[in-house]
Protein backbone atom coordinates (compact mmCIF):
# COMPACT_ATOMS: atom_id res chain seq x y z
CA UNK A 1 0.00 0.00 0.00
CA UNK A 2 1.10 3.49 -1.12
CA UNK A 3 -0.08 6.57 1.22
CA UNK A 4 -1.27 9.90 -1.14
CA UNK A 5 -3.55 12.36 -1.50
CA UNK A 6 -5.35 13.23 -4.42
CA UNK A 7 -4.94 17.00 -6.15
CA UNK A 8 -6.87 18.34 -8.92
CA UNK A 9 -5.71 21.16 -11.01
CA UNK A 10 -8.56 22.29 -13.14
CA UNK A 11 -12.29 22.57 -12.35
CA UNK A 12 -13.94 19.09 -12.71
CA UNK A 13 -10.16 17.60 -14.07
CA UNK A 14 -8.51 14.66 -13.65
CA UNK A 15 -7.25 13.77 -9.84
CA UNK A 16 -3.66 12.92 -10.05
CA UNK A 17 -1.73 11.34 -6.65
CA UNK A 18 0.90 12.83 -4.93
CA UNK A 19 3.40 11.78 -2.09
CA UNK A 20 2.00 13.61 1.20
CA UNK A 21 5.25 13.27 2.89
CA UNK A 22 5.07 14.58 6.54
CA UNK A 23 2.61 17.41 5.45
CA UNK A 24 -0.50 17.20 7.39
CA UNK A 25 -2.37 17.70 4.51
CA UNK A 26 -6.42 17.94 4.70
CA UNK A 27 -9.04 18.03 1.87
CA UNK A 28 -9.33 21.25 0.48
CA UNK A 29 -6.19 22.34 1.00
CA UNK A 30 -4.49 23.72 -1.81
CA UNK A 31 -0.77 22.67 -2.26
CA UNK A 32 2.29 23.37 -4.26
CA UNK A 33 3.50 20.36 -6.37
CA UNK A 34 6.05 19.70 -9.58
CA UNK A 35 4.41 18.47 -12.44
CA UNK A 36 5.31 17.71 -15.78
CA UNK A 37 4.46 21.07 -17.03
CA UNK A 38 6.81 22.95 -13.94
CA UNK A 39 5.23 23.83 -10.76
CA UNK A 40 1.73 23.78 -10.52
CA UNK A 41 -0.86 25.00 -7.16
CA UNK A 42 -3.67 22.49 -7.22
CA UNK A 43 -6.38 21.77 -4.61
CA UNK A 44 -6.62 18.47 -2.20
CA UNK A 45 -9.72 16.59 -3.41
CA UNK A 46 -8.91 13.29 -1.76
CA UNK A 47 -7.25 13.32 1.53
CA UNK A 48 -3.96 11.24 2.82
CA UNK A 49 -5.19 7.73 2.24
CA UNK A 50 -3.48 4.44 1.49
CA UNK A 51 -4.11 3.05 -2.53
CA UNK A 52 -3.03 -0.42 -3.83
CA UNK A 53 0.69 -0.23 -5.77
CA UNK A 54 -0.53 -0.73 -8.95
CA UNK A 55 -2.64 2.20 -8.73
CA UNK A 56 0.11 4.28 -8.35
CA UNK A 57 2.00 6.13 -11.31
CA UNK A 58 5.64 5.52 -10.12
CA UNK A 59 7.86 7.62 -9.29
CA UNK A 60 5.25 9.26 -7.08
CA UNK A 61 6.06 12.74 -6.44
CA UNK A 62 6.30 14.92 -3.34
CA UNK A 63 4.06 17.51 -2.44
CA UNK A 64 6.42 20.23 -2.00
CA UNK A 65 4.33 22.42 0.51
CA UNK A 66 1.09 23.13 1.45
CA UNK A 67 0.33 27.02 -0.68
CA UNK A 68 0.82 29.85 1.77
CA UNK A 69 -0.89 33.46 1.20
CA UNK A 70 1.95 34.28 -1.24
CA UNK A 71 1.15 31.40 -3.21
CA UNK A 72 -2.22 32.57 -3.24
CA UNK A 73 -1.35 36.20 -4.31
CA UNK A 74 0.99 34.72 -7.73
CA UNK A 75 -1.95 32.42 -8.61
CA UNK A 76 -4.37 35.75 -8.88
CA UNK A 77 -2.01 37.57 -10.03
CA UNK A 78 -1.41 34.77 -13.03
CA UNK A 79 -5.05 35.05 -13.40
CA UNK A 80 -4.81 38.89 -14.21
CA UNK A 81 -2.11 38.13 -16.56
CA UNK A 82 -3.80 35.84 -18.35
CA UNK A 83 -6.62 37.73 -19.55
CA UNK A 84 -4.21 40.37 -20.96
CA UNK A 85 -2.45 37.16 -22.83
CA UNK A 86 -5.52 36.40 -24.20
CA UNK A 87 -6.38 39.66 -25.32
CA UNK A 88 -3.28 40.01 -27.43
CA UNK A 89 -3.04 36.66 -29.04
CA UNK A 90 -6.60 37.08 -30.36
CA UNK A 91 -4.76 40.16 -32.16
CA UNK A 92 -1.86 38.12 -33.21
CA UNK A 93 -4.19 35.54 -34.70
CA UNK A 94 -6.35 38.25 -36.30
CA UNK A 95 -2.95 39.87 -38.09
CA UNK A 96 -1.41 36.34 -39.10
CA UNK A 97 -5.46 35.94 -40.67
CA UNK A 98 -5.60 32.11 -39.31
CA UNK A 99 -8.84 30.19 -39.27
CA UNK A 100 -8.41 29.52 -35.68
CA UNK A 101 -10.70 30.31 -32.24
CA UNK A 102 -9.05 31.17 -29.10
CA UNK A 103 -10.66 29.58 -26.09
CA UNK A 104 -8.40 30.09 -23.08
CA UNK A 105 -4.97 31.43 -21.99
CA UNK A 106 -3.19 29.75 -18.86
CA UNK A 107 0.01 30.41 -17.14
CA UNK A 108 1.56 27.54 -14.73
CA UNK A 109 2.19 28.79 -11.63
CA UNK A 110 5.78 29.46 -11.96
CA UNK A 111 5.50 31.29 -15.33
CA UNK A 112 7.58 28.59 -17.10
CA UNK A 113 5.25 28.50 -19.53
CA UNK A 114 1.89 30.21 -21.19
CA UNK A 115 -0.47 28.06 -23.09
CA UNK A 116 -3.09 29.03 -25.21
CA UNK A 117 -5.99 26.25 -26.03
CA UNK A 118 -8.00 26.87 -29.76
CA UNK A 119 -10.42 24.78 -31.85
CA UNK A 120 -10.22 24.50 -35.78
CA UNK A 121 -11.08 22.61 -38.10
CA UNK A 122 -8.20 21.15 -39.32
CA UNK A 123 -3.98 21.71 -39.15
CA UNK A 124 -2.95 25.21 -38.05
CA UNK A 125 0.31 26.41 -39.20
CA UNK A 126 1.01 28.85 -36.09
CA UNK A 127 5.09 28.71 -36.32
CA UNK A 128 5.19 32.54 -36.79
CA UNK A 129 2.14 33.27 -34.36
CA UNK A 130 4.50 31.98 -31.61
CA UNK A 131 7.36 33.97 -32.51
CA UNK A 132 5.55 36.52 -31.76
CA UNK A 133 3.89 35.58 -29.04
CA UNK A 134 7.44 34.34 -27.28
CA UNK A 135 8.99 37.70 -28.19
CA UNK A 136 6.01 39.49 -26.33
CA UNK A 137 5.73 36.95 -23.20
CA UNK A 138 9.77 35.86 -23.00
CA UNK A 139 8.65 32.66 -21.82
CA UNK A 140 8.00 29.20 -23.39
CA UNK A 141 4.35 29.52 -25.84
CA UNK A 142 2.51 25.95 -26.47
CA UNK A 143 -0.65 26.42 -28.65
CA UNK A 144 -2.54 23.36 -27.69
CA UNK A 145 -5.58 22.72 -30.30
CA UNK A 146 -8.61 20.87 -28.29
CA UNK A 147 -12.17 19.42 -29.28
CA UNK A 148 -15.42 21.02 -29.06
CA UNK A 149 -16.26 19.03 -26.20
CA UNK A 150 -12.67 20.59 -24.45
CA UNK A 151 -13.67 23.51 -25.04
CA UNK A 152 -17.57 23.73 -23.97
CA UNK A 153 -15.46 21.97 -20.47
CA UNK A 154 -13.22 24.46 -20.19
CA UNK A 155 -15.90 27.35 -20.97
CA UNK A 156 -18.96 26.01 -18.88
CA UNK A 157 -22.68 26.45 -19.70
CA UNK A 158 -26.08 25.97 -19.08
CA UNK A 159 -27.92 22.25 -20.25
CA UNK A 160 -31.12 21.99 -21.71
CA UNK A 161 -32.36 20.76 -18.55
CA UNK A 162 -31.62 23.82 -16.82
CA UNK A 163 -28.52 22.79 -14.65
CA UNK A 164 -24.62 23.55 -15.37
CA UNK A 165 -23.08 21.28 -17.99
CA UNK A 166 -21.88 18.14 -16.80
CA UNK A 167 -18.70 18.70 -18.15
CA UNK A 168 -18.20 21.57 -16.74
CA UNK A 169 -19.13 20.96 -13.08
CA UNK A 170 -18.30 17.04 -12.10
CA UNK A 171 -17.56 14.89 -15.26
CA UNK A 172 -13.55 14.21 -15.29
CA UNK A 173 -13.47 11.92 -18.11
CA UNK A 174 -15.38 12.38 -21.13
CA UNK A 175 -17.59 9.00 -21.54
CA UNK A 176 -18.05 7.62 -25.65
CA UNK A 177 -21.16 8.74 -26.11
CA UNK A 178 -23.18 6.84 -29.52
CA UNK A 179 -26.47 7.11 -31.93
CA UNK A 180 -26.91 2.80 -30.33
CA UNK A 181 -27.88 4.74 -26.79
CA UNK A 182 -30.28 7.45 -27.92
CA UNK A 183 -31.75 4.34 -30.00
CA UNK A 184 -31.99 2.11 -26.86
CA UNK A 185 -33.71 4.91 -24.67
CA UNK A 186 -36.10 5.42 -26.93
CA UNK A 187 -34.84 9.09 -27.87
CA UNK A 188 -36.45 11.38 -31.02
CA UNK A 189 -33.22 11.49 -33.51
CA UNK A 190 -33.59 14.38 -33.89
CA UNK A 191 -30.10 16.00 -33.29
CA UNK A 192 -31.25 19.16 -32.13
CA UNK A 193 -32.84 17.08 -29.20
CA UNK A 194 -29.75 14.97 -28.53
CA UNK A 195 -26.71 17.13 -28.95
CA UNK A 196 -24.84 19.14 -26.45
CA UNK A 197 -24.28 22.88 -26.42
CA UNK A 198 -21.23 21.60 -27.77
CA UNK A 199 -22.54 20.24 -30.48
CA UNK A 200 -21.86 16.88 -29.76
CA UNK A 201 -24.11 14.04 -28.16
CA UNK A 202 -25.09 14.93 -25.31
CA UNK A 203 -22.86 13.07 -21.74
CA UNK A 204 -26.04 12.53 -20.35
CA UNK A 205 -27.24 10.02 -22.53
CA UNK A 206 -24.33 7.45 -21.33
CA UNK A 207 -25.61 7.88 -17.13
CA UNK A 208 -28.46 5.47 -17.79
CA UNK A 209 -27.77 3.44 -20.30
CA UNK A 210 -26.95 0.26 -18.63
CA UNK A 211 -30.62 0.78 -16.72
CA UNK A 212 -32.36 1.15 -20.49
CA UNK A 213 -30.24 -1.75 -21.91
CA UNK A 214 -31.77 -4.27 -18.92
CA UNK A 215 -34.97 -3.15 -18.82
CA UNK A 216 -35.21 -3.17 -22.79
CA UNK A 217 -33.95 -6.93 -22.79
CA UNK A 218 -37.05 -7.83 -20.41
CA UNK A 219 -39.32 -5.97 -23.24
CA UNK A 220 -40.79 -7.09 -26.52
CA UNK A 221 -40.14 -5.54 -29.25
CA UNK A 222 -42.83 -3.61 -31.37
CA UNK A 223 -44.66 -5.97 -33.88
CA UNK A 224 -43.59 -9.05 -31.99
CA UNK A 225 -46.53 -12.00 -30.64
CA UNK A 226 -47.06 -12.79 -27.25
CA UNK A 227 -49.15 -14.46 -25.46
CA UNK A 228 -51.10 -12.58 -22.57
CA UNK A 229 -51.72 -14.54 -19.14
CA UNK A 230 -55.57 -15.40 -20.38
CA UNK A 231 -53.90 -17.53 -23.08
CA UNK A 232 -54.65 -14.98 -26.19
CA UNK A 233 -52.26 -14.73 -29.03
CA UNK A 234 -51.73 -10.85 -29.24
CA UNK A 235 -49.29 -8.46 -31.22
CA UNK A 236 -47.10 -5.40 -28.72
CA UNK A 237 -48.49 -2.08 -30.12
CA UNK A 238 -46.17 -0.10 -27.77
CA UNK A 239 -44.33 -0.24 -24.65
CA UNK A 240 -43.52 1.89 -21.72
CA UNK A 241 -39.76 1.13 -20.72
CA UNK A 242 -39.69 2.54 -17.13
CA UNK A 243 -42.87 0.92 -15.89
CA UNK A 244 -42.30 -2.22 -18.25
CA UNK A 245 -45.73 -2.10 -19.31
CA UNK A 246 -46.90 -3.66 -22.56
CA UNK A 247 -49.66 -2.80 -24.94
CA UNK A 248 -50.86 -5.79 -26.54
CA UNK A 249 -53.87 -5.65 -29.15
CA UNK A 250 -55.84 -9.24 -28.65
CA UNK A 251 -58.76 -10.67 -31.15
CA UNK A 252 -61.58 -11.23 -29.23
CA UNK A 253 -64.80 -12.84 -31.51
CA UNK A 254 -63.77 -10.82 -34.33
CA UNK A 255 -62.93 -7.65 -32.53
CA UNK A 256 -59.49 -6.04 -31.72
CA UNK A 257 -59.16 -4.89 -28.56
CA UNK A 258 -56.17 -3.06 -26.76
CA UNK A 259 -54.90 -4.30 -23.22
CA UNK A 260 -51.95 -3.23 -20.85
CA UNK A 261 -50.03 -5.59 -19.10
CA UNK A 262 -46.77 -5.75 -16.83
CA UNK A 263 -43.98 -7.63 -19.46
CA UNK A 264 -43.24 -10.58 -16.62
CA UNK A 265 -47.05 -11.58 -17.24
CA UNK A 266 -45.98 -12.17 -21.33
CA UNK A 267 -45.06 -15.37 -23.09
CA UNK A 268 -42.64 -14.29 -26.07
CA UNK A 269 -39.37 -15.41 -27.40
CA UNK A 270 -36.71 -12.34 -26.62
CA UNK A 271 -34.78 -11.05 -29.77
CA UNK A 272 -32.48 -8.34 -30.83
CA UNK A 273 -33.60 -5.25 -30.46
CA UNK A 274 -34.46 -3.55 -33.94
CA UNK A 275 -32.49 -1.12 -35.31
CA UNK A 276 -34.20 2.11 -36.44
CA UNK A 277 -33.84 2.57 -39.96
CA UNK A 278 -32.65 5.89 -41.67
CA UNK A 279 -31.69 7.59 -44.42
CA UNK A 280 -28.15 7.54 -45.66
CA UNK A 281 -28.65 11.62 -44.95
CA UNK A 282 -29.82 11.02 -41.19
CA UNK A 283 -27.26 8.91 -40.49
CA UNK A 284 -23.91 11.08 -41.76
CA UNK A 285 -26.02 13.41 -40.07
CA UNK A 286 -25.99 11.77 -36.58
CA UNK A 287 -22.75 10.15 -37.19
CA UNK A 288 -21.13 13.39 -36.93
CA UNK A 289 -22.34 14.24 -33.09
CA UNK A 290 -21.15 10.78 -32.12
CA UNK A 291 -17.76 10.88 -30.21
CA UNK A 292 -15.96 7.02 -29.34
CA UNK A 293 -12.95 8.43 -28.18
CA UNK A 294 -14.09 10.06 -24.20
CA UNK A 295 -10.84 11.76 -23.87
CA UNK A 296 -9.97 14.96 -23.10
CA UNK A 297 -7.12 17.14 -25.45
CA UNK A 298 -7.32 19.62 -21.87
CA UNK A 299 -3.51 19.77 -20.36
CA UNK A 300 -4.38 19.18 -16.82
CA UNK A 301 -0.99 19.17 -15.36
CA UNK A 302 0.40 15.53 -14.74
Amino acid sequence: MTKVVGVRFRNAGKIYYFDPAKLKIETGNHVIVETARGVEMGTVILGPRDVEDESVVQPLKTVIRIATESDEKVVAKNREKEKEAFTICLEKIAKHNLDMKLVDAEYTFDNNKLLFYFTADGRIDFRELVKDLAAIFRTRIELRQIGVRDETKMLGGMGICGRGLCCHTYLAEFAPVSIKMAKEQNLSLNPAKISGVCGRLMCCLKNEQETYEYLNSRLPNIGDTVTTPEGLKGVVQSVNVLRQIVKVIVELEDEKEAREYKAKELKFRRKRRKDVKLSAAELKELAALEDHEGKSKIDDGN
